[in-house]
């Protein structure tokens, strides 16, 4: 009895800082708008807030597959190679429909649908790798990360895909059209965002995916499909890679070996500063939407004052990784 009211009372200790650790990403965003502010005037505009967000748009829709598989206790470094080979074979497909007389409408719906095939595809081959081949995450991912970008710079010659000059004009609005004076991709993002916090954690599959990351082999003694659903993990990952990438092609209309290039960083950067765990079993997908737009906010700081090269983003948000792993650490 005397250990049970210890134990006790050392948990009731470690509620607050439980609590105060679950609102750290929500108040690190708030101090950093405050600083930028106070920085330059500009950064508190409604025009820097949508084009914030827009810019978040694509890694945080990734960010939220990514977040199933960490919370799953995987890893995915292939997301960036992957998004800039989807980009890459979106376009081909476009150009190569356009001389066929389909209407520049009917071509990008095509493309948008094969992006998100596309994507889902190579996720399912991540997990089937990974839970057929029993080959960890980690291996399987870093050789697709070559490979996906090695494939991509084949077909574009060393050079950049170009999306035809009527395409790009038809597919323009999926990025730069607004919808009751918010950008589309923000909008997007937004139900990527809610369907995956109801998914996560709402549904049988959301609670098996924690589970499995929490202790695997409990999962599979209490009759959890482990292997089917680290598929699906990967799979859905895919997917929204594939809905990043098809909001990300009208932005310049071209992909090149350089396109997506660090995605995986800010992917795996904005899940744990938004409270993920790095050993799986626990996280959030609203964490994750506050971590995406904190890091594109440091970013937006970055670029509109001149206290650090924006250069030099890349190594901010490094040292954020590791200053969050290390706190995550030091947590019992």
């Amino acid at each position: 009895m005397p250990a049970t009211n210890t134990a006790t009372r050392a948990i009731d200790r470690l509620r607050p800082w439980d609590r105060l650790h679950g609102y750290g990403p929500v108040l690190g965003l708030v101090l950093l708008c405050i600083a930028g502010t106070l920085l330059n005037p500009e950064f508190a505009t409604l025009d820097n807030a949508l084009n914030v967000l827009t810019r978040t748009a694509f890694i945080g829709i990734i960010a939220v597959g990514m977040c199933f598989v960490i919370v799953s206790g995987g890893i995915d470094l292939s997301v960036g190679s992957m998004a800039a080979l989807i980009a890459g074979s979106v376009i081909m497909l476009m150009n190569a429909l356009a001389p066929r007389g389909w209407p520049p409408l009917a071509i990008v719906v095509t493309g948008m649908g094969f992006a998100v095939l596309l994507g889902a595809v190579f996720g399912l081959a991540h997990g089937l790798l990974i839970t057929r081949g029993r080959i960890e995450p980690f291996i399987v991912t870093l050789g697709t990360l070559g490979i996906f970008r090695a494939c991509l710079t084949y077909f574009a010659d060393g050079g950049a895909l170009t999306l035809d000059n009527a395409l790009a004009d038809a597919y323009s609005p999926v990025y730069y059209a607004s919808l009751l004076g918010v950008p589309v991709p923000v909008w997007i993002f937004a139900l990527v965002a809610g369907a995956g916090g109801l998914i996560l954690n709402r549904t049988a599959y959301g609670r098996y995916v924690q589970a499995i990351g929490s202790n695997e082999q409990v999962a599979r003694y209490a009759a959890v499909n482990v292997d089917r659903v680290k598929v699906l993990t990967y799979a859905l990952l895919g997917v929204c890679v594939g809905v990043a990438t098809l909001l990300y092609v009208p932005r310049l209309g071209s992909a090149s070996p350089t396109t997506g290039l660090l995605w995986e960083l800010e992917a795996i950067a904005a899940v744990i500063v938004g409270g993920t765990a790095l050993r799986g079993g626990a996280g959030s997908i609203a964490g994750t939407v506050v971590g995406a737009v904190l890091l594109s906010v440091i970013s937006n700081i970055l670029n509109l004052t001149n206290i650090i090269s924006v250069y030099l983003n890349a190594a901010v948000q490094g040292f954020v990784i590791i200053a969050v792993a290390f706190t995550q650490r030091r947590r019992p």
